[in-house]
C-alpha cells in the first residue's frame, strides 16, 4: 500500500474526513479535490493509481467529470470508482455507464471499504 496515491473527490468535509483516516490507516496517501475543477487541477501534476468519485458535487457532477478524465489520454487509464448515495434501481448501470469502474455505496461500509479500494487497485 505504501506509495500508493489515490484521489478522492468530494465536497462534504465529513465524508472526506472518514475515508481520509480509512485509507490513511490502510497505508494510503490521499490527496482530497472538494470540487471537479480542484479534482481537473490535481490531475495537472499528479497522477494517482485511483480516483474515487462522489457523483452528486455542486460546480460538475461525477458523472461529467468521469468522462472528461476517461476522453482524456493523460488519465484514461486511472480507474474511478463511484462513492454515492445513488443506489436506485438503474443507478449503478448509469454510473458504469458514464465510465466509472466501479461502484461503492453510501454510506460506507467501514469494516469493507479498505478491501473494496484493494480490490479495484488489484483489477
Amino acid at each position: 500500500m505504501l506509495g500508493i496515491t489515490i484521489l478522492y473527490v468530494e465536497d462534504n468535509p465529513d465524508n472526506r474526513l472518514l475515508v481520509r483516516r480509512l485509507l490513511q490507516a490502510g497505508g494510503y496517501s490521499v490527496i482530497e479535490a472538494e470540487t471537479a475543477s480542484q479534482a481537473l487541477n490535481v490531475l495537472t501534476t499528479t497522477r494517482p493509481k485511483l480516483i474515487l468519485m462522489d457523483i452528486n458535487m455542486p460546480d460538475m457532477d461525477g458523472y461529467t467529470l468521469t468522462g472528461k478524465l476517461k476522453a482524456n489520454p493523460d488519465t484514461a487509464n486511472i480507474p474511478v470508482i463511484a462513492i454515492t448515495a445513488n443506489v436506485m434501481r438503474g443507478d449503478r448501470e448509469r454510473t458504469l455507464q458514464a465510465g466509472c469502474d466501479g461502484y461503492i455505496e453510501k454510506p460506507i461500509d467501514v469494516d469493507r471499504f479498505l478491501d473494496q479500494v484493494a480490490s479495484f487497485l488489484a483489477s
